[in-house]
């Protein structure tokens, strides 16, 4: 019970009209009571859509920029929450997706798919070296680093499956 009261405690510190609790959030979507990681997974879908008509340097750019502003951000709101890596930061999603559909060999919803999968799969289960870089980075760049190594492992095997068998 304890737990639920501190969570609980560091949500209610979070201010959505603070812009970087807003993107940390994933515009709100990590707010979500169940699962707010697989929301903020969601959540990056629409962006995501946005961001494949813009040409792929621009789109590698966007998610490099993403990756700079989101290692403060998420540091920034994890201390004013008073809590390491809080379940409703979810920018770390947003990215890992981010990385994850860069690899999808057509733009289709069976690939969206199963990028979302992978990547939530890897994002839960934390294999080596995901558990790695979890256990052992922290602040901002350690909310952010399993995410981003997670949605690098999930694009190489799109990619492996997109070009070895494909759908």
């Amino acid at each position: 019970m304890i737990l639920t009261r501190d969570k609980d405690l560091a949500k209610s510190r979070l201010r959505l009209s603070n812009p970087w609790h807003l993107l940390a959030t994933g515009f709100g979507s990590g707010l979500f009571p169940w699962v707010p990681g697989t929301m903020g997974s969601l959540a990056s879908l629409p962006f995501w859509w946005l961001m494949t008509f813009l040409p792929q340097d621009i789109y590698s750019l966007l998610v490099m920029f993403g990756i700079c502003i989101g290692v403060y951000l998420c540091h920034r709101t994890a201390k004013d929450m008073g809590v390491h890596d809080h379940g409703s930061i979810v920018w770390d999603e947003f990215i890992g997706m981010w990385i994850t559909l860069m690899a999808i060999p057509t733009n289709s919803w069976q690939w969206v798919l199963a990028g979302f999968v992978i990547f939530r799969v890897l994002d839960m289960w934390k294999p080596w070296p995901i558990r790695w870089f979890d256990r052992n980075v922290h602040g901002g760049m350690g909310i952010m680093v399993d995410d981003i190594i997670a949605g690098i492992i999930s694009a190489a095997l799109l990619w492996f499956i997109g070009h070895h068998w494909p759908l």
